[in-house]
């Protein structure tokens, strides 16, 4: 599909603009401004207030000050390389000298001639005599002074790009900016009273005030919706092309599940209930499943997953579940085995330690449909894995994997459904930005005989206390993880501190009782060490890093987290959430050092008040911003140039049912509404929508 050639003039070089050359285009990239377009997406941050004042003494210093002087005596500079000054009063005949470094004599005498007046703007500060502005930002004739902007905007700079330099190539690009058709709904545009695309970007560049500024100004929240709904429409696209392959209608007639819900001890929550109801009807149906599990530690995500793969079975296919970490997918395989035995349900798993004539054979018994559901990790994925007839695909841990690999995932099966599960809760604006091409299922209850943890804050100066109370707790047989501080972010330093305290620990609670896991080990040392705290024969496990306490131990009641202030709050929740999986009450320290941080005793005191998954992210998107909470690297969460997702997160609701409504009403986009956000769609480069459209 080509680019439409009103669009033309905006995918010129960036020298075509006023201003700039080869080497100033080369600089423009350090803002990502490749093309006359992206001009249009670079905001002023800030402004200055460039408004007439009759005197010096309106303004607290230092301040940017715009006054009207009569320039009086002009100083040549007293040593080489010392200033030029030149002396002026305002209009209530106070002083101001006006400095110039390195200036050439005869060019200031023409710009400040001695005896007329000039409107100058600057920064005034204090000086020794004299209040002082260092090298003006304007001086202008006073007939020039309405083309100073009463209040100027202040764009985002990088190395070899000056503010000037911006607002000339902004005020070249403006004028190609064609008219445009509306691509945003009428009724909404109206509702939220917005203003056209034209007007939107012309009022942007020209704050009034700092209100202008803000994410709810009219023209601002616009070209925020604007970026949010091209995101949408281009994962509904993809959504769009994943439920194309019609999908195998996997119906089951329940005997699997009955059998597993017999061999359960407890009754499913009702939210492990509703989120297996929707699995079952998107499999039941035409299209392909795509949907995202959404759990909080704990939650039961994987009996939701089990009985889904239950269905696939019943319905005579097929089931995978893809762990990110063989420890995971071994762990998957003892919780599960037990239950898929009872329920006659044929389990394997294959990971990358499988090799030669056990591979041939687990993978023979695939192809002839011997095995049922296979574990694994992305092993599973490998060209020579064939199942005899896959209906549904589970992945675990969802952040390891983008849109493109669940795209891949789907190819694998003809027509596999997709669910996938994270134990991550992550805000809803949130995982509509990463998972907008998703159906969601929420599991907010936590399932029966999950207690609730107990959680204290301890500062380090009492941690006697600490070891004593853990010493009387291992003595009535109770088990404990306790995880070292993160010093920084090297990995020995952390590792020191973690043998000290082991060393501390084996002192006081006795030589055989402590076990140590960190990541410098072995991996098979790690698995004995492991294994050692699992059947009870060490009471306590210190652990450097948090991942590799990715176990599941019911008798561990205590987490002892060492130096809580360093840690984030996601982190801080999940490593809560290793213990409480048993029938014993459980508690959860964490020693601080005191005096704390404004922000890290706000973190702390989160975690202390609640154990709500959803709600602490919910905190942890307030305190920390968008791109850190899941770390914008790995998370293939989109970087967004207008749209705050802090603080605009209701517009990528409304963003995606308004994408989801279009598509459906016009798949390809071909209608006049479509046609117009075909032009939106090149204008913030959603290529991968575009050519979605032309596989469609």
């Amino acid at each position: 599909m080509s680019r439409p050639e009103i669009l033309f003039p905006l995918f010129a070089g960036l020298e075509t603009l006023d201003g700039v050359g080869a080497k100033t285009a080369k600089a423009f990239e350090g803002l990502e401004v490749t093309r006359p377009k992206d001009l249009l997406w670079l905001l002023p941050y800030s402004g200055v207030d460039r408004g007439l004042r009759a005197g010096i003494r309106d303004y607290v210093l230092p301040a940017v000050a715009t006054l009207n002087l009569e320039i009086g005596a002009h100083v040549p500079p007293r040593r080489k390389g010392g200033p030029l000054v030149v002396h002026t009063n305002d209009d209530n005949g106070d002083a101001l000298d006006l400095v110039f470094f390195h200036a050439r004599g005869d060019y200031i005498a023409r710009m400040l001639p001695t005896g007329e007046r000039r409107i100058v703007s600057g920064k005034a500060e204090a000086g020794d005599y004299a209040v002082r502005i260092v090298h003006p930002d304007y001086m202008l004739r006073p007939e020039e002074a309405a083309t100073l902007p009463e209040w100027e905007p202040v764009y985002p700079l990088t190395a070899g790009i000056s503010q000037k330099l911006v607002q000339k190539a902004v005020a070249s690009v403006l004028p190609r900016v064609p008219e445009l058709p509306e691509w945003i709904d009428g009724p909404l545009k109206a509702r939220e009273g917005w203003p056209d695309w034209h007007q939107a970007l012309h009022l942007v560049r020209n704050p009034k005030s700092a209100t202008d500024l803000a994410p709810s100004a009219p023209g601002r929240a616009r070209l925020a919706y604007d970026e949010l709904f091209a995101h949408q429409l281009t994962l509904s696209l993809a959504r769009q092309v994943m439920r194309r392959g019609k999908g195998m209608q996997s119906q089951g007639d329940g005997r699997l599940r009955e059998r597993l819900l017999a061999a359960l001890p407890y009754a499913p929550t009702g939210a492990q209930t509703r989120a297996l109801h929707e699995i079952a009807g998107d499999m039941a149906g035409p299209l392909r499943m795509n949907r995202l599990l959404q759990g909080d530690v704990g939650a039961g995500k994987t009996l939701v997953a089990l009985m889904a793969l239950a269905i696939a079975v019943e319905a005579g296919g097929q089931g995978v579940l893809m762990a990110p970490t063989e420890i995971l997918a071994r762990q998957h395989l003892e919780g599960l085995a037990p239950l898929a035995l009872s329920a006659g349900i044929r389990l394997e798993i294959l990971t990358g330690r499988d090799r030669g004539a056990e591979r041939v054979a687990k993978l023979k018994a695939l192809a002839a449909g011997e095995i049922d559901v296979l574990l694994g990790t992305h092993a599973v994925f490998q060209k020579d894995v064939e199942f005899r007839d896959l209906r549904l695909a589970v992945i675990d841990e969802q952040h390891r994997f983008g849109v493109a690999q669940r795209m891949e995932l789907g190819a694998k099966g003809q027509a596999a459904d997709v669910l996938v599960m994270t134990a991550t809760p992550i805000p809803r604006s949130l995982a509509l930005a990463s998972y907008g091409d998703m159906d969601v299922s929420v599991l907010d209850e936590k399932p029966p005989g999950r207690k609730p943890i107990r959680t204290a804050m301890v500062s380090t100066a009492r941690i006697d206390e600490v070891v004593a109370h853990l010493a009387e707790a291992i003595a009535g047989g109770r088990q404990a993880y306790w995880v070292c501080p993160l010093v920084e972010e090297s990995e020995l330093v952390d590792l020191t501190s973690a043998v000290e305290r082991f060393g501390q620990l084996r002192a006081a609670l006795g030589e055989g009782r402590v076990g140590l896991v960190h990541g410098q080990m072995p991996p098979a040392e790690k698995d004995a060490a492991m294994a050692r705290f699992v059947s009870g024969e060490t009471s306590v496990l210190v652990a450097t890093t948090v991942i590799e306490v990715g176990v599941n131990v019911p008798n561990a009641s205590i987490m002892v987290i060492e130096r809580a202030e360093n840690y984030g709050l996601a982190q801080l929740h999940q490593l809560r959430g290793r213990v409480g999986r048993g029938t014993a009450d459980s508690t959860c320290l964490l020693l601080y050092q005191a005096p704390l941080t404004e922000s890290a005793e706000r973190r702390l005191k989160v975690i202390r008040d609640t154990e709500d998954g959803f709600r602490i992210s919910e905190e942890d998107l307030a305190i920390r911003g968008a791109g850190d909470l899941i770390g914008t690297a790995q998370s293939g969460l989109p970087r967004f140039r207008v749209a705050d997702l802090e603080r605009q997160s209701a517009l990528m609701a409304v963003a995606q049912s308004d994408a989801r409504r279009l598509l459906g009403e016009d798949p390809k986009l071909e209608g006049p509404r479509g046609r117009a956000a075909r032009n939106l769609l090149w204008l913030l480069d959603q290529d991968r929508a575009i050519r979605l459209l032309s596989v469609g």
